[in-house]
């Protein structure tokens, strides 16, 4: 028979082989992989129970090129692993299942995986009574559906099981992910493609025995494709086992003293721990993340140095391996030193368990960090904490804490951040218990209680992170027409309950539907809570017939503000691309459809929603942006303003960045008129709005003037109210009549001294991870990995001249002159791995980008307010010596790497593109070059595109290379693994100072208009368009004298030589119904005679002009530009602008026929119509035709000459 069975009795001796690649599988393209192959003796022990003996250990690793590399053994990495291989294992076995391993302790977890892996050859249900089956089983991938088939083969007398397991769907997989909690499933995304795809097969050869089958071949392919986008590609893991002897067993196997270690199913290992983009001796951390911090402390003082900032990863790692009181020993020495104690505080937020929580609460009991260094470190660790039950018991200890209360920003953030970890933890345990959200229940309900509105609203926005189904009772009872009582709260705290229910939506829709519709309809309400709950109710992706009544309810709605923003919400939902909206864009368009005859028209008066969005299927990502401005009835200002920005990508919705503006206070201030305000946004309507703001005063002072929060990944982390008492505290310390009690003083007195200040933050943006089991027994892992160090370093030092004395309304008499000198720089690292990483070794495929920006800056400014001056003088330093003013560059490349513990030395990172080459180009060069190659099937795309002013001595390069193997058209994954490199490089050469002076005093022109006229009149060549212009203003007053609004001068100075560069006046003459300016930009310089003269005419009836002319005395070139409105009674407002040229530099109409090229393509593609007509030659047009109170109809003209007619393209659409 061939059910398959193992005699106690027998010795069962195999070969074994399993190996891993990780690559394209294609030709030219660097593959990295291992490879183990040993020996397995299977012994009885008794009935049930087996021994394994492992020998003849080969452990081997390839990094290479197909057809040009092979395995080469990694002999210290196989005598460590053979060393623990060599002792022996049991396991039980029956039922053709195994069961319960046993090792010594010694042996490490990942070693008993291997060992899984083994013996996952002989964990295979046979059923001979079925030729085909199916079921679901257990095995070292978890809990997996399997498909068997059995073929016998008559002449060798045995049979050929083939058995795919569907290691994708199982019910309960191997799998272990983190860092993806805050990123929503996209459903619909995934079904177009899948990120990660999985399948096991298994192929047996059985020969029947007298006790059973008995298995004289295996062998067993997996295929794992991992991509972001909607292609596959990926690796593969195949093992082999081939009987090579069955014997008696002859004496009894003693063994030493073993421990359980779990079924057959694979079990994670140090993944918290095991960073997959390095590898290092993690023996004795805490010396070496001490002098690692005392490294990067000092590396980054003055600027970012990018070459270390990788380095960063590797103290993560060692700090996660320190102990707690390897930790406190760290704190006790750094300290004292600022630079050393920031580097730390910003580092231990990544140890992500009990050691950084149980820190912190010795920091917060002994109140020895400050409360910005409590702010930011309990933040960072509490959002990167992992949301295990006993870690989110242990958090609640915060919020209890006396510390966590001493300041308001800090116990905002103490809630808010408790809240984000119960969402993580509800995201991983469901159903997730109430007991993790009952601190937050009872704050709100105390809250309610004592009607204290601020601890309502900070409990709610907790409840709001936190997003737990359990919570909804208790929000329901801050929800009037809901709550079984009457609710009669302020409308922040409706706004902020109502939003407290924007991430249970996805977890709990239909409640929260119910919930949302009922608030909706309540027409009693305040319109901006109707509006929230009807956003919220969109947020649980109606159905169609929900859809569909709302639509019914809307046809009735006489409140203008709900209607115009629930049309302009549906209307940009309609056209929503994304694969989350697929069928909710479906249903709002048949909405908008019914709706528009009746609401289509509504003006931008009242409130609305935008939403932009774009998405590509190749790639499977795409992003959002959304605004909603929600207002009153009888309100001028919005009460409301909201902004978010989504990411879509990898089958996941990024909620990257939502800020909200909440305005009651100042729109209370407002009320529904402001006395002489017109409307037209002129200096009347402005003195009109600081006329009310002067009485802001008179707001009550328990009422805050305006809030402000922001959101991160979906969890809110700040939130403020700019209240009377920290206005009245702003102005009192900057108003001019303040004296030596202000911080102002004090902050002039330190700038006289000299001050410099400096601040590095090291943060951990991105650790995504998500490991599954395979075949092998070993994780394979896709990782992402995102890193920034940011710095700043200011020196300043300054002199007041004569010093203020009393109060600082004496500054106004002073000339301030300041002197700086500093660094503003980052380095974003940004990493994805695909492969297997263990503690022991890793290979895979590694992403690797850097970004650096660097900009340094030393100058003095001089400002003389009573003079209205104010000079800036780029001097020489030790920056421009090197001649680099500004760096930036983005540089990325894929590599297929391998890593041992056991010979860091013998590490390698192939570039998976072959001949890849980094260019070092001179930066001020002038050259633009393409070029695109081939060689074995490579693309190499070369762009250097320079540019530079010889007045300035500035240069600018941009730098591009690519070197792709695939066009993204065809294979978009494989398009994007490849060199990447882009530059923008701006340096300076050797001059002595850069010198700009601004001077705004009321200084008099030397000549008079009709004499500034006369003398434009004989620079002008051509007459007609120029004299009417100037003819046409006699309102102007020819004969007085314009004054100088300001003169601006830059001038580069060198040497002896006379200074070059730029002199810029602009004069104005105002009367009653016209203002004229004049702007005179004149090059200063030897043998230079380059102007440009601008005249503007700017009148009451809605009208303005512009006249330029440029070149050698304003002579070369002409143009002119004219803009105007205009409503003849019985007729429709229309508004148009016109730019006529007489003559311009080829290099502008050059620019002129490119985007004219582009204009038909893009007027078809955005749906307008096109005509010819006859037009002006030389001119562009357009104008806006009010066709109705909500539409108005668009019409452009492009000149293009046909057959030397000239005419013209009209194009036309109505918006």
């Amino acid at each position: 028979h061939y059910e398959f069975s193992l005699n106690p009795k027998k010795t069962y001796e195999y070969k074994y082989e399993g190996q891993v690649t990780f690559g394209l599988g294609m030709p030219h393209h660097a593959e990295s992989g291992v490879r183990m192959m040993c020996k397995v003796k299977i012994i009885g022990v008794s009935e049930q129970t087996f021994a394994l003996q492992v020998s003849d250990v080969s452990f081997d690793e390839y990094n290479g090129f197909p057809g040009k590399s092979g395995f080469t053994n990694a002999p210290k990495l196989t005598q460590r692993i053979a060393a623990q291989l060599v002792k022996p294992f049991t396991f039980d076995y029956a039922n053709d299942q195994v069961a319960d391993i046993h090792a010594a302790a010694e042996v490490s977890d990942t070693v008993v995986n291997i060992v899984r892996g083994i013996l996952g050859f002989f964990h295979v249900t046979v059923k001979t009574t079925d030729r085909i089956y199916e079921l679901e089983e257990v095995g070292i991938h978890g809990m997996c559906h399997s498909v068997y088939a059995i073929k016998a083969n008559g002449e060798a007398k045995d049979i050929t099981i083939t058995q795919t397991v569907d290691v994708s769907n199982c019910r309960e997989g191997a799998v272990n992910s983190s860092g993806l909690a805050a990123a929503v499933l996209d459903k619909v995304s995934r079904q177009r493609g899948e990120s990660v795809a999985s399948t096991v097969t298994y192929v047996y050869t059985v020969t029947p025995t007298a006790q059973g089958g008995l298995i004289t071949r295996a062998y067993g392919l997996e295929r794992q494709h991992f991509t972001p986008f909607n292609v596959k590609g990926g690796s593969f893991k195949m093992k082999e086992l081939v009987l090579l002897d069955v014997s008696d067993t002859k004496s009894a196997i003693t063994f030493e003293q073993m421990g359980s270690r779990g079924n057959i199913v694979y079990k994670f290992v140090g993944a918290h721990t095991n960073v997959p983009i390095m590898m290092q001796n993690l023996e004795d951390p805490v010396p070496k993340a001490i002098e690692l911090i005392k490294h990067l402390a000092e590396a980054n003082k003055y600027h970012i140095d990018n070459a270390v900032t990788e380095d960063t990863i590797k103290l993560y790692q060692l700090l996660r391996m320190i102990p707690y009181e390897g930790l406190d020993v760290m704190w006790k020495q750094f300290a004292g030193n600022e630079e050393h104690r920031r580097w730390f505080l910003g580092m231990i937020v990544e140890v992500t368990d009990a050691r950084v929580l149980k820190f912190l609460e010795m920091r917060f009991g002994a109140r020895d960090i400050s409360v910005a260094e409590a702010l930011q470190t309990l933040l960072l660790a509490m959002n990167h904490l992992q949301a295990v039950p006993d870690l989110v018991e242990m958090a609640k200890m915060f919020l209890s804490m006396p510390f966590s209360k001493s300041n308001i920003h800090l116990w905002h953030t103490v809630v808010l951040s408790y809240g984000s970890l119960v969402y993580k933890h509800c995201a991983i345990y469901t159903p997730c218990p109430v007991t993790a959200v009952q601190p937050l229940l009872d704050m709100a309900l105390d809250g309610l209680k004592k009607s204290n509105e601020a601890d309502m609203i900070i409990a709610l926005k907790a409840l709001g992170n936190a997003g737990h189904p359990g919570s909804i009772k208790t929000i329901m009872y801050f929800l009037p027409g809901v709550a079984a009582t009457p609710v009669d709260l302020p409308p922040r705290v409706l706004s902020a309950a109502v939003q407290s229910m924007r991430l249970i939506a996805a977890r709990d829709p239909h409640t929260v539907q119910d919930i949302a519709m009922s608030m909706f309809l309540q027409k009693d309400l305040l319109a901006e809570i109707r509006m929230q709950a009807f956003m919220i109710l969109f947020d649980t992706k109606p159905s169609m017939a929900l859809v569909s009544a709302v639509t019914a309810h809307l046809e009735e709605e006489k409140d203008l503000q709900v209607v115009s923003f629930a049309f302009s919400y549906l209307k940009s939902l309609a056209i929503s691309r994304t694969p989350d909206n697929h069928f909710l864009s479906t249903a709002c368009s048949v909405a908008v459809k019914i709706l528009a005859p009746k609401f289509g028209r509504l003006s931008y008066h009242y409130s609305r929603a935008w939403r932009m969005d774009w998405f590509n299927d190749d790639f499977l990502s795409g992003i959002a942006a959304e605004v909603y401005m929600l207002r009153g009835a009888t309100d001028i200002l919005p009460t409301e303003i909201l902004i978010k920005r989504k990411l879509h990508v990898i089958g996941r919705i990024l909620q990257l960045l939502e800020c909200g503006v909440r305005a009651e206070g100042i729109k209370e201030l407002f009320g529904t008129n402001i006395p002489g305000f017109k409307g037209d946004l002129s200096w009347s309507d402005i003195h009109a709005i600081f006329s009310v703001l002067k009485n802001w005063e008179n707001l009550p002072d328990n009422r805050p003037i305006l809030s402000v929060f922001s959101r991160l990944f979906g969890q809110e982390w700040f939130f403020a109210d700019i209240n009377k008492d920290w206005a009245q505290t702003i102005i009192k310390a900057v108003r001019s009549t303040a004296g030596k009690e202000s911080p102002v003083w004090g902050m002039i007195e330190n700038l006289q001294k000299g001050l410099s200040w400096h601040w590095t933050k090291p943060f951990f943006i991105v650790e995504a991870r998500y490991s599954q089991a395979t075949t092998l027994g070993l994780p394979v892992e896709i990782s992402k990995f995102y890193h920034t160090v940011t710095g700043i370093t200011v020196n300043a030092k300054g002199t007041v001249n004569p010093p203020p004395t009393d109060h600082l309304g004496q500054l106004w008499n002073s000339e301030i002159s300041v002197e700086t000198d500093g660094f503003f720089g980052f380095t974003k690292d940004f990493w994805i791995f695909h492969g297997i990483s263990t503690e022991l070794f890793q290979c895979g495929s590694e992403l690797k980008s850097k970004m650096p920006l660097a900009v340094p800056w030393k100058f003095a400014a001089t400002i003389n307010v009573q003079e209205k001056k104010f000079e800036l003088n780029f001097p020489p330093s030790r920056i421009l010596i090197k001649q680099l003013l500004f760096f930036s560059t983005n540089r990325s490349n894929v590599y297929a790497v391998s890593r041992n513990t056991e010979d860091p030395a013998s590490a390698k990172m192939t570039p998976i593109m072959p001949d890849t080459i980094d260019y070092n180009i001179n930066v001020i060069v002038k050259q633009t070059l393409w070029d695109l190659q081939n060689s074995k099937g490579i693309n190499v795309l070369v762009s250097k595109m320079c540019a530079e002013s010889n007045v300035y001595g500035a240069g600018v390069c941009v730098e591009t290379e690519l070197r792709r193997a695939y066009y993204n058209e065809e294979y978009p994954l494989y398009y994007v693994l490849g060199y990447t490199n882009f530059a923008v490089k701006v340096a300076i050469k050797a001059i002595n100072k850069i010198h700009l002076e601004l001077n705004a005093g009321q200084s008099k022109h030397p000549m008079s208009i009709r004499q500034l006229l006369a003398t434009l009149r004989r620079l002008s060549e051509v007459f007609g368009y120029c004299c009417n212009l100037i003819t046409s203003t006699p309102a102007l007053g020819l004969d007085t004298t314009p004054e100088a609004v300001f003169n601006l001068k830059v001038l580069a100075i060198s040497g002896n030589q006379k200074p070059e560069g730029y002199d810029t006046t602009m004069y104005c003459t105002p009367e009653t119904n016209v203002q004229n300016t004049q702007l005179i930009v004149s090059q200063v310089g030897e043998a230079t005679n380059w102007k440009m003269c601008i005249d503007t005419i700017l009148n009451t009836e809605a009208e303005a002009r512009a006249h330029i002319r440029w070149g050698a005395e304003c002579q070369s070139y002409e143009m002119s530009i004219r803009a105007a409105a205009a409503h003849v009674p019985g007729s429709k407002p229309v508004y148009e602008a016109k730019a006529h040229w007489t003559r311009i530099p080829e290099t502008m109409a050059d620019w002129g026929r490119r985007i004219e090229s582009y204009i038909p393509g893009m007027a078809l593609l955005l749906g307008w119509y096109q005509q010819h007509k006859s037009n002006t030659m030389q001119e562009v047009s357009a104008a806006v035709i009010a066709a109705s109170a909500g539409s108005a109809d668009v019409m452009i003209k492009f000149p293009e000459v046909l057959e030397e007619t000239f005419t013209s393209y009209c194009f036309m659409q109505t918006i």
